[in-house]
């Protein structure tokens, strides 16, 4: 009997491998693969999503599609995001999916649906259709739904239609309830219900899964009492991220059911009154649901709230929510807790040594984002059932040798990344953790220990290891030898050490499964040296900024067939780019930038997605096929000497660039005008080229555009006044010239961060309409023609925080208003860059192996993030009388006014002192009058003030000496008097260049002394003081004295001596005298006449 059994479970097997193998090798079937080729039609005429539905191959082997081992029909169809987004709103034939007759799952999830054809919705596909997915689509109201559901989907188990816009209307939902009687999952997120959608759900009665979050829900019609009444079987029930308050859970009771409940993102206090009296504590009620397993209640406020208990709670997630005092210490209520996370609550102190610690069932525990410090305590030893435990970004100590980490031998994953612990770089406390698969800790200090323990071998077998050190302390420099037993590694981040020697290929060679390998910023040598061995399975490399150097192997294709990312930038890498990385079709992103590359073929890199190949030696016209790709969309091509004219190629097709990037090359020519031909252009920067011409009126089509650089090129002309791109942020046109007023040009970028105008012949005023641009916090007008005065309306920029107008021709008196200037910091400055971030789908799936489904956030410590810019954002600007660059942090905290070389008049407004957090003013060469106004004291981070060749008079304020941040000073060349500052703090520093040109001014470090009279007889400035004190009167009358004194007796000796000019002056009086005598005497005979 036995054998027989065993028999038929070996024919079982038999036929089943069989069956596979007959899938696989005869693929789908041919009606199949014919309706899937007509899909790909359809939806995408180009082939860019569906790229490898092939005809001739094995269906069942593309991707999105899953097919059954035994009968090759296709169960599974993802189309997610596959429609071309050219061919507008699709109004779905479902026909389409007919051919596949046991089709179980199908998503088409963003692919811009509005609705179905009449009678030809979903009613129409298989009768195995189980789960069906219409989220991100343009279903907007209760018709357009229903025109898909004409008909019983009485098999239909899980439906999707979130973020779709839809509204509770006239009951549609009612409707489907009657026509999908099955239901299990219904999934409502992100649309625009409110609280009438409750009644229309009762006809669910099947529901086990009900999503409604990130709706417009407030719970003001018992939305609570009529989902307990009518769904009684629910199970999971997600309201997370409405509007709904504590009275939420006033009649919780007929979901005993419920297991998991997701209240996230609402605005829970705790506890709250109602009806103005009985206390409602959210916390306790609960308590009256007796199957709750999961409760979530992240992004909220329980601080008011009272700890509840439960016997059947097992994971609790509290992210960002603010909790009740002492809140660790009470958690010993929840004895089957096994799921921990309170990431970002803003716990501080150190951890208690009681409750949390009681909590024997634990096994996952996540603290990270908190500012918790001290050593970890004892009793976290004593969680034997701990899996994972992540304390990233905390301001921990001690050595974790000597810690509780030791005990915990059940550990799984563990994450110390982010604090101030002491890490041996031998790993020695966990060399005994034999479950231990994930390890992250970077930015810790790294211990070395005894020679002894170099050669431990460890009993764990790593997925993932990331380790570096903090940038204060001592680096790495060596690789761990424990590596060197690590054989099951998916991926290893050792960037950040300072590591010596030649590429690692050993590495490679022992862990045949690595898929990352994270290498940068070390101080590897050499050439690149790999293994003549196959490693399918890398997807990710980055040896960026090494001292590496040689050409790039030619096989590293065929050694690394599967890269997604390729980063080899800042080394010393020189030759030609191999054309092969072209044909590596998952190759998405390959930045070799900052290299010594000669040579490249730039069509046969077409088929990625961001290529990055900037600052090399990189020379020849551009194929016109790269324009014409449809696959790139990140291109940097900057600091090269790539030539030619770019306005002649023809564009076949519309494409996506996000960013275009050609600057500081040998162009030339027109502006391309068939740029506009581009259905996305989200960055272009063109700066340091030759092209000449005017900015064409067909740039005023760049509807989509954030950045443009078009500087240091011969541009002339107008910018057209129709050029206003609403989504702008940064523009750069300086150094050309371009000409006339600025009109109504970016009158309607209200999203304008950076306007960069410098160095042409603007003319005309100011506009007044700047003052709408409500975002603009860098406006750069220097070295124009702009003329009149300063339009107040600068003062309602409430951003500005860089202002440069100097050398035009402005004038008049500077606005007042100017100093209610915040001078805010602003990250928009500088920020034009994208995150990326990997975690591979293997490593996911490892994770999911070892630890099962994700509970906490930990898992995203596994990604390796990294930033790459759609241009670096430099912002020019004088200060210290020295012109720099500023850019990423420095260029956000940046802050000053530069208003020199014009014809201001009038005194400097007091209110320039409220400027507190300005770094440089500079208001030299104008024709200012009046005194320094003593609220310049006020400045207390001024780096740079300059104030010269201007007409300002009376003394230097002596509280100027206050002001200690000061490196730059200068009131030379005005009419300054009085004593100067005493020399204390950086007054001590300044030398007689800054005050020279101001004849009345005293003291050191100029060489003429002040006289204790003269001293004495200063007069003292201050803010209401006009010009009066404009010289030193006493001084003034004792010289006027003596120089008419010198002047008469020198007139007398030259009479005396010389007796020709003595007759000539007494015959000059003589006829004076006459000629007076017969003045009076004729107009005394006039006015005589006159009277009579």
């Amino acid at each position: 009997m036995m054998m027989k059994r065993m028999g038929s479970w070996m024919l079982l097997a038999l036929l089943t491998l069989v069956g596979e193998w007959y899938g696989r090798c005869y693929g789908c079937l041919e009606e199949e693969r014919i309706g899937l080729l007509e899909i790909q039609s359809s939806i995408d005429p180009d082939g860019v999503s569906l790229r490898d539905w092939v005809d001739g191959s094995n269906c069942c082997e593309w991707h999105r599609i899953e097919c059954d081992n035994t009968t090759r029909r296709v169960i599974q169809l993802s189309l997610r995001g596959s429609r071309d987004e050219s061919l507008g709103d699709w109004v779905l034939n479902a026909s389409l999916f007919q051919p596949f007759k046991e089709l179980q799952s199908l998503e088409l999830e963003g692919n811009g649906l509005v609705g179905c054809l009449e009678n030809e919705g979903f009613e129409v596909l298989s009768s195995k259709l189980r789960k069906l997915d219409l989220s991100y689509n343009g279903f907007n109201n209760d018709k357009s739904i229903l025109s898909c559901f004409n008909g019983n989907l009485s098999t239909l188990k899980s439906l999707d239609l979130s973020e779709n816009g839809l509204t509770a209307g006239s009951g549609g939902l009612k409707v489907l309830s009657s026509r999908l009687k099955k239901l299990e999952n219904l999934h409502l997120r992100r649309n625009q219900y409110n609280d009438s959608i409750f009644p229309s759900l009762t006809g669910f009665s099947s529901l086990k899964s009900l999503d409604l979050s990130n709706n417009q829900l407030t719970g003001s019609i018992n939305s609570f009492e009529i989902i307990s009444s009518h769904l009684g079987k629910l199970e999971n029930l997600d309201l997370s991220y409405n509007i709904f308050n504590d009275s939420i859970l006033s009649h919780p009771s007929g979901l005993s059911s419920l297991k998991s409940l997701n209240l996230s993102g609402n605005m829970l206090l705790g506890s709250t009154a109602v009806n103005g009296s009985r206390k409602l504590d959210f916390l306790q009620s609960l308590c009256s649901l007796p199957s709750l397993k999961t409760l979530s209640l992240k992004d909220t406020n329980l601080s008011q709230g009272t700890l509840f208990n439960s016997s059947t709670l097992e994971e609790l997630h509290l992210d960002n929510t603010s909790l009740p005092i002492n809140f660790l210490q009470n958690i010993g209520a929840l004895p089957a807790l096994k799921v921990l996370s309170v990431g970002e609550c803003d716990l501080h102190g150190t951890l208690p040594a009681q409750g949390w610690c009681e909590l024997k069932n634990l096994k996952q525990l996540h603290l990270s984002r908190n500012n918790l410090g001290g050593s970890l305590p004892d009793c976290l030893g004593n969680m034997s059932s701990l899996q994972l435990l992540d304390v990233s970004e905390n301001q921990f100590t001690g050595n974790i040798a000597f810690g509780p980490l030791t005990n915990l031998i059940s550990l799984e994953f563990l994450s110390l990344s982010n604090n101030l612990f002491e890490v041996p770089i031998s790993i020695k406390p966990f060399m005994n953790h034999s479950s231990l698969k994930f390890f992250s800790s970077e930015n810790n200090k790294l211990v070395t220990e005894p020679a002894a323990f170099d050669n431990l071998i460890p009993k764990f077998q790593l997925v993932f290891f990331r380790l570096s050190s903090s940038p204060t302390s001592e680096a790495l420099n060596v690789i761990p030898d424990f590596l060197y037993y690590q054989l099951d590694l998916r991926a290893l981040d050792l960037s950040h050490n300072n590591i010596t020697g030649m590429f690692p290929s050993w590495l490679l060679k022992n862990n045949t499964r690595l898929e990352q390998l994270y290498l940068s910023d070390n101080s590897f040598i050499g050439a690149l040296q790999l293994q003549d061995h196959l490693h399918p399975n890398m997807t990710n490399l980055d040896i960026s900024n090494n001292n590496m150097n040689g050409q790039i192997p030619k096989d590293i294709c065929l050694i690394f067939p599967n890269l997604h990312t390729l980063r080899m930038a800042k080394n010393g890498f020189t030759g030609c780019i191999p054309s092969c990385l072209g044909n590596i079709s998952s190759l998405s992103f390959l930045d070799l930038s900052n290299n010594q590359l000669s040579t490249v073929k730039l069509e046969q890199l077409t088929t990625i997605w961001v290529l990055k190949l900037s600052n090399n030696n990189l020379g020849g016209k551009i194929p016109t096929s790269v324009f014409n790709s449809s696959r790139l969309n990140f291109l940097y091509l900057n600091g090269n000497n790539f030539w030619g004219q770019i306005s002649d190629f023809p564009l076949y097709r519309w494409n996506v660039w996000n960013v275009l990037d050609l600057s500081n090359n040998q162009f030339s020519g027109m502006l391309p005008r068939s740029f506009v031909n581009f259905s996305i252009l989200g960055v272009i920067d063109l700066s340091g080229n030759h092209f000449k011409g005017p900015i064409p009126r067909d740039f005023c089509k760049f509807d989509q555009l954030e950045y443009l650089d078009l500087s240091e090129n011969n541009l002339s002309g107008y910018i057209p006044s129709c050029f206003s791109p609403p989504q702008i942020t940064h523009v750069h046109l300086s150094k050309n010239r371009l000409s006339g007023p600025l009109t109504y040009a970016f009158f309607n970028s209200s999203y304008l961060v950076t306007m960069d105008l410098r160095e042409n012949s603007f003319t005309g005023s100011i506009p007044n309409w700047i003052g709408n641009l409500s975002s603009l916090s860098v406006l750069l007008l220097r070295a124009n023609h702009f003329d009149g005065e300063l339009p107040i309306q600068l003062c309602l920029l409430e951003q500005l925080s860089i202002l440069d107008v100097s050398h035009n021709q402005l004038s008049g008196p500077l606005p007042s208003c100017l100093g209610n200037l915040t001078f805010k910091k602003s990250d928009k400055k500088a920020i034009l860059e994208v995150a990326y971030g990997f975690i591979s789908e293997s490593i996911e799936k490892a994770y999911y192996e070892i630890m099962g489904p994700p509970l906490v956030d930990s898992v995203d410590n596994l990604r390796n993030f990294f930033l790459f810019n759609f241009t670096e954002e430099v912002t020019e600007f004088t200060t210290k009388n020295m012109y720099y660059g500023y850019k990423g942090k420095v260029l956000n905290y940046m802050f000053g006014i530069d208003l020199s070389n014009n014809n201001f008049i009038g005194a400097i407004p007091p209110e320039f002192g409220n400027l507190s957090k300005i770094l440089s003013v500079n208001l030299s060469h104008n024709n200012l009058t009046g005194s320094i106004p003593a609220t310049f004291s006020n400045l207390m981070h001024i780096e740079s003030l300059d104030l010269s060749y201007n007409n300002l008079n009376g003394a230097i304020p002596p509280q100027f000496t206050e002001v200690t941040t000061l490196e730059v000073f200068s009131v030379a060349h005005n009419n300054l008097s009085g004593k100067t500052p005493e020399r204390i703090y950086q007054f001590g520093t300044f030398d007689e260049s800054c005050y020279e040109g101001n004849p009345f001014l005293c003291g050191p470090p100029l060489p003429n002394n002040c006289s204790e009279k003269a001293v004495v007889s200063q007069p003292v400035p201050n803010d209401e003081q006009g010009d009066d004190g404009f010289i030193d009167m006493e001084f003034f009358y004792i010289s006027f004295g003596v120089c008419y004194t010198v002047v008469v007796m020198t007139i007398a000796a030259v009479l005396y001596i010389n007796p020709y000019w003595r007759r000539r002056w007494l015959y000059f009086i003589e006829d004076c005298i006459d000629t007076c005598y017969y003045f009076v005497v004729a107009s005394f005979r006039k006015f005589s006449n006159f009277r009579r």
